[in-house]
């Protein structure tokens, strides 16, 4: 039994330590399975996005979304705060002729008024004021965000005294900030898919990346909840988390002087 716990430690132990650029989870390819969810960011995205328009993607990690569009690099921005990634766009984008600024602060956007017919966001945080000033009249502003709930159940397996870190992070909270802002809502929906892992050390991966979902969290502190993980996993051949997912489409209007 304890050669077997061993040899888990050692197994998670190298999970815990792989490396992780830009956010590229190819690591757990056929390692978790992500339920879907009633709506496609990208299509709507593509939807809202005309061959001439001016864009922004915000928090656009190592730019693997904002490169699948094919947008005109001339007509491109990206922004990005966590310097691996900053770097890393530096390297990637900025070749292409992509537009790649550093933002430390939601509320400093490096760019001037009535800058972008579209601005994109995929679970980057925002400052609703600063996105609006951005957008040009009639412009849109497309987020998808992970909610205050995403993986509840398994940060509470993992870290005992575990909290959210932003518990106001809601559907209803986020269409206010943006209807104080100014913006029309077009298009709101929330979903709560299943996401299941198919090994611990996947979980052990995940967890150690998501750092604010799991704070504190190494192999050593949490090793005998990992074991009680892989019980599970040995009788059901997988553990269930839940994700929280919303998604906020959001028009400019025509200012009326």
């Amino acid at each position: 039994m304890k050669n077997d716990q061993d040899a888990l430690r050692l197994l998670w132990q190298q999970e815990e330590q792989a490396a992780f650029q830009g956010w590229d989870f190819s690591r757990l390819s056929g390692r978790w399975q992500e339920g879907e969810l009633p709506w496609d960011y990208r299509a709507m995205v593509l939807q809202a996005l005309t061959p001439h328009a001016r864009l922004l993607d915000m928090g656009t990690g190592g730019g693997e979304f904002l490169l699948s569009l094919g947008h005109p690099p001339a007509l491109t921005c990206a922004t990005e705060g966590y310097p691996p990634n900053l770097l890393l766009c530096e390297q990637k984008l900025s070749p292409l002729g992509v537009t790649v600024k550093e933002v430390a602060e939601d509320d400093i956007l490096p760019f001037p008024d009535n800058s972008f017919d579209l601005i994109i966001n995929r679970h980057e945080s925002f400052d609703a004021a600063e996105v609006f000033r951005c957008l040009r009249q009639e412009g849109r502003f497309i987020t998808q965000q992970v909610g205050a709930r995403n993986n509840e159940s398994l940060s509470h397996r993992l870290i005992a005294d575990y909290t959210p870190a932003y518990p106001n992070h809601t559907l209803a909270h986020n269409e206010s900030m943006l209807q104080q802002a100014g913006f029309d809502i077009q298009t709101a929906q929330e979903a709560y898919p299943p996401l299941r892992f198919f090994d611990v050390g996947a979980i052990v991966y995940f967890a150690k990346i998501i750092e604010w979902e799991f704070p504190g969290f190494s192999v050593d502190k949490c090793f005998d909840r990992l074991l009680a993980l892989q019980v599970e996993m040995a009788r059901d051949g997988f553990v269930e988390s839940r994700e929280h997912r919303f998604v906020v489409v959001c028009r400019k209007p025509v200012l009326v002087r």
